[in-house]
């Protein structure tokens, strides 16, 4: 019974890592959405980047697959899109940055947000601050980042998953992942 009982823990934990991997139908949904308007293009291909154990074990925020894209028109490459997760107060929100050939912030777009309050970090007016940042740049929130009331530990979030994840591509950049 013992036996049994682990067993299937371990197949619902297996299960659950599997599922943590994919993103679903209404987010990717979503993506594509971004990526048509940002790039100007109707039909695209998401190439998965696979980052190594090596490299990832280099880098602050480690990057799963099914994370980070390479954005293919035509056989030509167009730039990359990043989907993650970030904690707000007792949740989580997924996120997406699409950035060019250059490692520019394009678009930065709050997915879904699953709490109650904080959702303004969702808005166009505040998500704009991020556009144009590069790995050159410095994000520190109420510094170079506009705080805002009733939102502070998602802004504070969001603001810092992309800073890390901009410092994280120059070490992709050094080991040619990107």
């Amino acid at each position: 019974m013992v036996y049994k009982i682990g067993l299937l823990g371990f197949f619902i934990l297996i299960a659950i890592n599997l599922h943590a991997f994919q993103h679903s139908k209404s987010v990717m949904k979503k993506v594509h959405t971004e990526i048509v308007a940002s790039f100007d293009v109707e039909q695209f291909e998401l190439n998965e980047l696979i980052i190594s154990d090596v490299v990832n074990a280099k880098l602050q925020h480690k990057i799963s697959p099914n994370n980070l894209f390479k954005i293919v028109h035509n056989q030509m490459f167009l730039g990359y899109a990043y989907i993650n997760k970030a904690p707000s107060k007792t949740d989580t929100f997924d996120y997406l940055l699409l950035l060019d050939t250059n490692l520019i912030i394009k678009k930065a777009k709050v997915l879904i947000y699953r709490e109650d309050y904080g959702g303004e970090i969702g808005s166009r007016r505040w998500l704009k601050q991020f556009i144009g940042k590069s790995p050159k740049d410095q994000l520190k929130y109420t510094q170079h980042i506009m705080a805002i009331s009733g939102a502070t530990i998602s802004a504070f979030s969001m603001t810092n998953a992309i800073a890390l994840f901009l410092q994280d591509a120059i070490i992709l950049q050094q080991h040619k992942v990107i």
